[in-house]
């Protein structure tokens, strides 16, 4: 009542509100039309925790009729500011707007600035919901996997048959691998001489990269 609010039509509106209110659900602000001429039945809005209404007089002002939107399918909300007053709307998932003129200024601003903030715990609501629904089926693949997996060590004492691999020919046994041991012996210098340049500073990481894939390369 502190914004130039219509004592009437905050009276008005706050009784038909505490009757609409769900479990939980708290009021946060309400702003009342303020008409350059004659101010009489004012188009109200009003923010709650869980919604936003917007109230319209009808049948000279003997009922009161409101259409409300949720905040999680509120995409925006908009304020724009005119020689007289201000006129606050907002916008759906579905497309639907609505909105009231003639706000004073100061309540289409703590509108648009409450509206804002409810806005910003939705999509971090939003967000942390996602994110549960995400691990939770992570979860679920990780556990149908490890119920699975035990079936695979069944079938590994089969593959035992191996001494037939052992028993080669002596004289078929090329020396080639004489051979390669320097080979491997050399790289393994090589790459901890380069590790040693990295690990100094003489050298950048992607020099260290290029330089380790060209060695390993020789293989």
């Amino acid at each position: 009542m502190n914004d130039q609010q219509d004592p009437k039509a905050v009276e008005k509106v706050y009784t038909r509100l505490v009757d609409l209110l769900t479990t939980g659900e708290e009021i946060i602000y309400i702003a009342t039309q303020k008409k350059p001429l004659v101010n009489i039945l004012p188009d109200c809005v009003a923010l709650t925790n869980k919604r936003i209404l917007f109230f319209t007089p009808a049948n000279l002002g003997l009922s009161i009729k409101f259409v409300d939107f949720v905040w999680k399918d509120v995409i925006d909300v908009f304020i724009k500011e005119e020689i007289i007053g201000a006129v606050f709307s907002a916008k759906t998932t579905n497309g639907a707007e609505m909105g009231v003129d003639y706000l004073p200024k100061v309540q289409a601003r703590k509108l648009y600035q409450y509206a804002q903030e409810r806005k910003e715990e939705e999509r971090e609501a939003r967000r942390l919901r996602d994110l549960e629904e995400k691990r939770a089926e992570s979860g679920s693949f990780n556990f149908e996997h490890q119920q699975s997996a035990p079936a695979t060590p069944v079938h590994q004492p089969e593959p035992q048959p191996e001494p037939v691999y052992t028993a080669p020919p002596v004289a078929v046994a090329p020396p080639p691998p004489v051979h390669e041991e320097p080979k491997k012996d050399e790289l393994t210098e090589k790459l901890k001489k380069l590790r040693v340049l990295f690990d100094n500073g003489l050298i950048s990481q992607d020099e260290y990269n290029a330089k380790k894939l060209e060695l390993l390369s020789d293989l």
